[in-house]
């Protein structure tokens, strides 16, 4: 496979934008560069052609509909496909620091209260995605602790199939937190649009809940503060613990993951698989966030 920094001259080439000087911001799952005149180039991973289309198309539609959010480039045919991976391009931040937990809460209201367009083409909203795959290659877990997660996943998903109604379905961040909220003089503008899905507000409600009622007990008081601004309080629906759980899942098996890169996260992996498994007592447990 092209490596990213040829695919991103690649694209370049085609799409006629100047890559003189392209510098690296960063390398992880996506590799992004700073490019002349406040562009910013993101080269995917391989197969990800129809997200990288997705985060286009979000991206536009939530300016046009007065959320604002990082800022794809209008006048060029987006994605540029190279040899497997996905190549955009995006106008680099204003000035910016990082956002609140009142503005993600403000973000998300708007955000849901609108009614995705059908020509935006958003995929489901698929809680479990790769999970099975996460715990098959997660090696630094024992055999029967894999299998434990297996049999964890499989419960999750029957009871997600029989959730309880809840909000109107809409467009979902997938991946909400303030950290993908950045504070402008303009305001918050949203980060991160590659999970963007159709499907249950509650799951970017539950994501900010993770964060704030499994980690620690210094975090609750942001989460009352979330509550008040966005005017509704997830823990009292009853599908509340199934999203939980889902969402706790995927932050052991995510720290799983980063162990093969990084083997000083092993114990952080080991606590929180022993913290669902019922070894920890009650949440918040306080788990120690991961890179």
């Amino acid at each position: 496979m092209t490596d990213p920094q040829e695919a991103l001259l690649l694209a370049c080439q085609q799409a006629g934008v100047n890559a003189t000087g392209a510098e690296l911001i960063r390398s992880a799952e996506n590799v992004i560069y700073r490019l002349p005149g406040g562009v910013v180039a993101r080269v995917s991973r391989d197969g990800q052609l129809a997200t990288a289309g997705k985060e286009v198309r979000v991206s536009r539609w939530l300016n046009e509909s007065g959320i604002p959010a990082v800022r794809a480039i209008e006048d060029l045919p987006q994605p540029v496909a190279v040899d497997g991976r996905a190549v955009t391009f995006w106008h680099e931040l204003p000035p910016h620091r990082e956002g609140n937990i009142g503005q993600l809460a403000q973000v998300l209201q708007q955000l849901h209260r609108l009614q995705p367009p059908a020509t935006l083409d958003l995929p489901p909203l698929a809680p479990f995605v790769r999970l099975e795959q996460r715990i098959a290659e997660a090696t630094v877990f024992s055999a029967d602790n894999r299998a434990w997660l297996i049999d964890h996943l499989h419960g999750l998903q029957d009871r997600y199939r029989e959730l309880p109604p809840g909000l109107p379905h809409g467009a979902v961040h997938g991946d909400a937190w303030a950290g993908n909220i950045v504070d402008t003089d303009a305001g918050p503008v949203v980060l991160d649009l590659e999970r963007f899905a159709f499907g249950l507000p509650e799951w970017d409600l539950v994501s900010v809940a993770v964060d704030h009622l499994t980690f620690s007990a210094e975090y609750a008081p942001g989460w009352t503060e979330f509550c008040q601004h966005y005017g509704y309080d997830v823990t009292g629906w009853p599908g509340f613990s199934v999203l939980l759980e889902a969402r706790e899942l995927r932050k052991v098996t995510f720290a799983a993951q980063l162990t093969r890169d990084n083997p000083a996260l092993r114990d952080q992996a080991h606590y929180r698989l022993a913290c669902i498994r019922g070894e920890h007592g009650h949440r918040p447990w306080g788990w120690q966030p991961v890179p």
